[in-house]
C-alpha cells in the first residue's frame, strides 16, 4: 500500500514519508482504504477483489488518503490476528513487530489501539537477518542456548493501547471490504 502510494501515485518520494503526510491532517478525512491490489489474503480470501478507497469528498487530500493507508495497513493486519487467536482459542496479549513498516510510530500506534494489546518493537527490527546470525551463533557455539539469546533481545520501544472507539472504523472497513469483493469476474482481462 505505501509503495503504491510512493510509486503509483507520486505522494512520498520514499516509503518512511507516509508518516510524515499522514500526520498532516493526523485522520482519515473519513474515507476507508481496502488495500487489496492484488486481491484479498487471509482471512477473506477473494482472488477477484481490487483495492478501493471510499468516502471521497472534496475535501480528501492526500494526508488522509495516507493516512487511511496506515489505518488498512493496521486493519488487514488486525484481521489476520485476531482470526488466528480465535483459531487458538486465546486472547491476544502482545504482539512483536518487525521489518521496515514497524518503524512507523503512527501505525505501531494504531495497530496497538486496534488490536486492544501491546506492540512491542525491538531495537533490531531486520529479525530475520538477525535471527540468521543468531542461528550461526549458536551453531558455531559462540551463544550456549535459547536462554542466553533471550538476554541479547532489546526492546526499542512498547506502545499501548489507549481507550478509543473504533466500531465507526471497523463498520467501515467491513463494508469496504465487502464492497471489494468479487470486483473482476473469473477470467476477465483486466
Amino acid at each position: 500500500m505505501v509503495q503504491w502510494l510512493r510509486d503509483g501515485m507520486g505522494f512520498i518520494e520514499k516509503s518512511a514519508d507516509v508518516e510524515e503526510l499522514a500526520l498532516q491532517e493526523g485522520h482519515n478525512g473519513g474515507i476507508t482504504i481496502v488495500p487489496a491490489l492484488t486481491g484479498l489474503g487471509a482471512p477473506h480470501w477473494d482472488g477477484y477483489a481490487r483495492g478501493s478507497i471510499m468516502g471521497i469528498t472534496r475535501g480528501t487530500n492526500t494526508s488522509h488518503i495516507a493516512y487511511a493507508a496506515l489505518e488498512a495497513i493496521a486493519l488487514s493486519t488486525a484481521d489476520v490476528l485476531e482470526a488466528m487467536a480465535k483459531d487458538m482459542d486465546e486472547e491476544l496479549v502482545s504482539i512483536k513487530v518487525d521489518g521496515g513498516a514497524s518503524a512507523n510510530d503512527t501505525m505501531m500506534k494504531i495497530q496497538s489501539d486496534l488490536l486492544g494489546c501491546p506492540v512491542i518493537r525491538p531495537m533490531e527490527t531486520e529479525s530475520t537477518a538477525l535471527g540468521a546470525a543468531l542461528l550461526a551463533g549458536l551453531g558455531t557455539g559462540i551463544w550456549s542456548g535459547l536462554e542466553e539469546l533471550k538476554e541479547l533481545a532489546e526492546i526499542d520501544h512498547t506502545f499501548y493501547p489507549v481507550e478509543k472507539e473504533f466500531s465507526l472504523l471497523r463498520k467501515q472497513w467491513i463494508k469496504g471490504i465487502e464492497a471489494s469483493k468479487g470486483w473482476i469476474e473469473a477470467g476477465a482481462d483486466e
